[in-house]
């Protein structure tokens, strides 16, 4: 269905394409707009900006600082060598990473419900997803997607796998698919702060806490948490399933292998749902008016 606009008074009407596709560009537009505004104003103070993503880079590299301390005193983890827990890491942490950077201010919509500033979003001919996501858009998180690509890059020179063109494939499309699933969280994260107005917390525990939990492999955690990461959030469809067909190791719960090349209608199913709780958290929010 195609949307017509009206023009000034004895302008001709103009049609745009569907309306559907029109929000979409409408939002791919606003934020970029804003994205890169709050990039120019980053780089604005340069060694600022070097500083904040050296202590992200910094804080991020403890948690495999950790795992290396572990195998200090261990040969394997769960079963897992020091190279393959690496290769979990690294994609868990890439697709993070790139989650995070596009979408980790979706954590601060619980402030502006509460402060009333969402308002000031909703008034703008803009989609508030867009507006919400670029807003204080930080460059500084490159410091994490760094990190975790660089222990990937580790992980994929010492790691032995038995390579295939299909676990090649497989590679690119890990890091994507996981990233949308962590994207799809983030957003009925948001979501579900249009009505605790406060879960800031709560939408961390499954974001944050899940790439730490993705970074070691299933084989340490009991069945019922894997279970529960696999059919109710399908967070192990970010590396769990996928790297475990490319480790060449045993498919997680005794599933088929096939179900290791499911990330992506998994990864469109969850933002497809992200998509819809969105939408009804934001029809029901009402403004503080004031």
């Amino acid at each position: 269905m195609a949307d017509t606009v009206r023009g000034p008074v004895g302008a001709p009407d103009t049609v745009r394409g569907p309306v559907g596709t029109n929000r979409v560009l409408d939002g791919i537009r606003t934020y970029r707009m804003i994205s890169a505004m709050w990039i120019r104003s980053t780089m604005t103070y340069r060694a600022s900006f070097a500083m904040t993503t050296l202590g992200n880079f910094t804080a991020t590299a403890f948690d495999f600082v950790a795992i290396l301390l572990m195998f200090s005193r261990v040969d394997a983890l769960g079963g897992y060598a020091l190279p393959e827990i690496a290769f979990l890491y690294g994609l868990s942490s890439v697709a993070f990473g790139l989650a995070d950077l596009g979408l980790g201010s979706m954590e601060r919509l619980g402030r502006r419900v509460r402060d009333g500033t969402l308002d000031t979003l909703l008034v703008r001919p803009a989609p508030v997803l867009a507006q919400m996501a670029a807003d204080q858009f930080g460059l500084r998180r490159l410091g994490r997607v760094t990190q975790g690509t660089m222990v990937l890059v580790y992980a994929l020179a010492t790691v032995d796998i038995d390579w295939t063109p299909l676990k090649l494939l497989l590679m690119p499309v890990m890091i994507l698919s996981g990233a949308g699933i962590f994207a799809a969280v983030f957003i009925a994260g948001a979501a579900f702060q249009f009505v605790a107005k406060d879960a800031s917390e709560v939408q961390n525990a499954f974001t944050y806490g899940g790439t730490t939990l993705l970074q070691y492999p299933p084989t340490v955690f009991a069945t019922e948490l894997v279970r529960g990461v696999t059919f109710v959030l399908p967070l192990s469809f970010v590396n769990w399933l996928p790297a475990t067909y490319v480790l060449g190791r045993p498919i997680p719960l005794g599933l088929p292998d096939w179900v290791a090349f499911l990330s992506p209608p998994v990864a469109v199913a969850c933002c497809a749902l992200a998509g819809l709780a969105w939408r009804a958290g934001l029809r029901s929010y009402r403004s503080t008016g004031s």
